[in-house]
């Protein structure tokens, strides 16, 4: 090892370090890392000085490398604070060169050799900068969070976080052992952001962000933009690196850009991760991606569903929020795996033809300590006054949309999900509680907006910016809408004056046909209008129909438990719904668990009940399903024009008296599905219905009384031949049997 000539000898320091920066570093207080710490010209032909700061350490050994004369020499640096501050002046050095440092700490262990984080130049660039004062940084996730990067040789992660009103910001890790004196962080003040290069850590590294809040406060955060996390009660951010997944997934991402969902069938399968199956033989563990993407996906295919739609697998700590009380916005669950398994999931589904939707929650946040709230000791992301800020029903805090950088990294968020995992669609979770300042609140519990109402416009103004950035961005994609009020144009062109989303759940159609089945059917023709009301807004909106998780939980009982009668009336009841429901205008959804008709409700903590379906009455319900969403997708007057009026017609919406409705489904080229419903438990022979145009055979191409879905096998043998009788209207009509409790689809051949 060559010593240069200040080694040993303190009378030649620089006098620039004064014993004030010294215990400011000492005592974690110093603001301004770089301005001190690295290499430093010392100018008027000084030469250089190199400062280093390692808490605990004994000694320090400056390596240089590179092209430059002092390259390929070692330089035993001073110790000048016995706490682990070090200085060394190099006065024939003229040119900055490139070095690393090496030390032995108190016990005599040798750490290194490592780059200096402060000799690295700065992360972001100017570019970066505008479009973060514009709040319109679309690509935010590709400069913030933990990103393995080279500077200037040198391999290592670039970290980067927004902290404005923080005094300081270090980052702390199992790489440095969570001291956050030795890796204090540039502030970057013109844009609230902190910033620091830290060379030799590279993936799977533990890691937070710590801050000393402008009061004076002391905490620790996770990444808010980590991109893989512990989850329970560790809550560490785990550096990641998102680029070695190769996809195999490019057929079907250039067939969903040219595709138009609106004609197209969708049927979606809604899945909770934790509870679709598990391992009991193992300890009841989860499966995992690798795992869903074998089972899940296969089951999902065999029962004849477009799409899956996964309820929140952004990291969260609680379990019972089932993932909607979300802390780690960019990072996939750690329950199932690794984020590139969770894109092997993906990937999956789409090789198999299965589109993935994903459950987004950009309404609301948790309050846990390690997450967003008060982020830099300040209300950052929420808003301060509670009347705007907190969610009172579910303990949560409010996103601040009226600020920039809030907005731009939901949007940021939104866009990643599409970008990094090739998701086809997010579901917004609560859109409602977003729309409206007085959501679930008391009078003088909420502001009213600038005009005096009760909108929040603010929330209104973000919705539409996310849907046009997810739209401009990724073509064929969708947005939906989790949205329960009357709220005009939640699926209408920003251009239109609406939203901009792509669709919107039909909550109104989800009461009211869930209100008229579970009415006794001696009583259902007394609430006829349950059953036909949505007929009056189908077309308001690009609907789907949705049977979702939160119908079947917090005692609201099963679906084949809402259902009246005794078993065997329960079952043909259920059937008859999802008949229904398919054949009604709408993209379609059904929870996890809806083919096999458990008798309980949905526990997030354990498995579905699978063993139901060794029970013919289960197997027969599983069977439909299957029938259901193949006759979906083949049939194009079932799904071409489910939001277009001209795709659907009344043939007898008024025998209240026999809780009996028919209708037609039609497609763009003439097709037509004649569908016909009987609410009661009365069979009934010889019933008329009335048919468009001229005569013809209608095959029978399903019956919900059928054997093979576990109904008494009552029908019209097949099919019959229409008949010049008036009735309904039309010139002629068909005279079938029709099953107790059933529906019944019709085809003219």
């Amino acid at each position: 090892m060559k010593k240069s000539k200040a080694g040993n000898n303190n009378k030649v320091l620089s006098k620039a370090t004064s014993v004030e920066d010294i215990e400011k570093f000492v005592c974690a207080d110093h603001t301004d890392p770089f301005a001190i710490l690295g290499m430093h010209e010392l100018g008027e032909g000084k030469g250089l000085v190199i400062r280093a700061w390692r808490p605990g350490a004994q000694q320090m050994i400056v390596q240089s490398f590179g092209d430059s004369p002092s390259a390929s020499q070692d330089y035993e640096m001073p110790r000048v604070h016995p706490a682990g501050f070090f200085e060394l002046l190099i006065p024939e050095a003229r040119e900055k060169f490139a070095y690393q440092l090496k030390w032995k700490t108190l016990d005599g262990h040798e750490e290194g050799p490592v780059g200096d984080p402060y000799a690295c130049g700065m992360i972001l660039g100017e570019q970066d900068l505008h479009y973060l004062g514009e709040g319109k940084h679309r690509q935010l996730y590709e400069v913030f969070g933990a990103h393995h990067r080279e500077m200037d040789g040198v391999e290592g992660m670039a970290f980067v976080v927004w902290a404005p009103n923080a005094r300081r910001v270090s980052v702390v890790g199992d790489f440095n052992a969570w001291d956050g004196r030795v890796h204090v962080m540039r502030h970057r003040v013109e844009a609230g952001v902190w910033e620091l290069f830290v060379p030799g850590v590279g993936s799977g590294a533990h890691y937070k962000f710590e801050l000393v809040g402008a009061d004076g406060s002391l905490f620790n955060k996770s990444d808010p933009f980590a991109f893989f996390s512990q989850h329970g009660p560790e809550t560490a951010s785990i550096t990641c690196d998102l680029d070695t997944f190769e996809w195999s997934d490019a057929e079907w991402m250039e067939k969903r850009e040219q595709g138009n969902l609106y004609s197209a069938p969708v049927s979606v399968y809604e899945v909770h991760l934790g509870s679709w199956a598990r391992v009991p033989e193992e300890g009841d563990r989860f499966l995992t991606y690798h795992e869903l993407a074998d089972r899940l996906v296969n089951h999902v295919v065999a029962l004849g569903f477009t799409h899956i739609e996964l309820m929140p697998v952004a990291e969260f700590p609680f379990d019972g929020s089932w993932g909607y009380q979300v802390c780690g916005f960019f990072a996939p669950t750690s329950r199932f795996g690794s984020p590139d398994d969770f894109r092997y999931f993906v990937n999956r589904c789409h090789q198999c033809g299965i589109g993935v939707i994903l459950d987004w929650v950009p309404a609301h946040f948790p309050k846990d300590s390690h997450g967003l709230a008060q982020f830099d000791g300040t209300a950052l992301y929420e808003h301060a006054d509670p009347r705007q800020g907190e969610h009172m029903d579910w303990g949560t805090l409010i996103f601040n949309f009226g600020r920039d950088e809030v907005r731009n990294f939901l949007i940021s968020n939104a866009l990643f999900w599409l970008d990094q995992y090739h998701i086809d669609g997010l579901r917004v979770d609560a859109v409602a509680s977003m729309l409206y300042l007085d959501y679930s609140r008391e009078e003088g519990q909420w502001l009213p907006n600038e005009h005096g109402g009760r909108e929040n416009l603010e929330a209104i103004a973000f919705l539409k910016e996310l849907n046009g950035a997810c739209y401009e961005r990724f073509p064929g994609i969708m947005t939906i809408a989790e949205e329960s009020t009357a709220f005009a144009g939640v699926s209408r062109p920003v251009g239109q004056g609406g939203l901009g989303f792509g669709f919107k759940w039909n909550m109104g159609w989800m009461h009211d046909f869930l209100q008229y089945m579970e009415r006794e059917p001696v009583h259902r023709k007394h609430h006829h209008g349950e059953a036909t009301f949505s007929m009056i807004y189908a077309y308001d909106e690009n609907f789907f129909l949705v049977l979702s998780h939160d119908e079947v939980v917090h005692g609201k009982k099963s679906l084949l438990e809402k259902m009246p009668g005794d078993r065997w009336q329960q079952f043909a009841n259920l059937r008859l719904f999802y008949a229904w429901m398919y054949a009604h205008p709408g993209k379609k959804l059904l929870f996890q668990g809806a083919e096999i008709a458990p008798p309980t409700e949905w526990n997030y903590n354990q498995s579905l009940d699978w063993h139901l379906l060794e029970l013919p009455e289960h197997a027969g319900v599983r069977n439909l399903v299957e029938d259901l969403n193949h006759l979906y997708k083949n049939e194009k007057a079932l799904h071409e024009k489910d939001h277009d009026s001209s795709g659907f017609e009344w043939i007898d919406h008024e025998d209240s008296e026999n809780s009996g409705f028919s209708f037609l489904r039609r497609s763009g080229d003439g097709g037509e599905v004649v569908v016909v419903v009987n609410a009661t438990p009365v069979s009934r022979t010889g019933f008329r219905v009335g048919v468009p145009g001229e005569g013809g055979f209608y095959g029978e191409i399903l019956n919900t009384d059928a054997e093979r879905y576990g109904g008494s096998n009552r029908g019209s043998a097949g099919g019959v031949a229409s008949e010049a009788i008036a009735c309904n209207g039309h010139a002629n009509s068909i005279l079938i049997e029709l099953p107790p409790l059933a529906v019944v689809y019709f085809r003219k051949k």
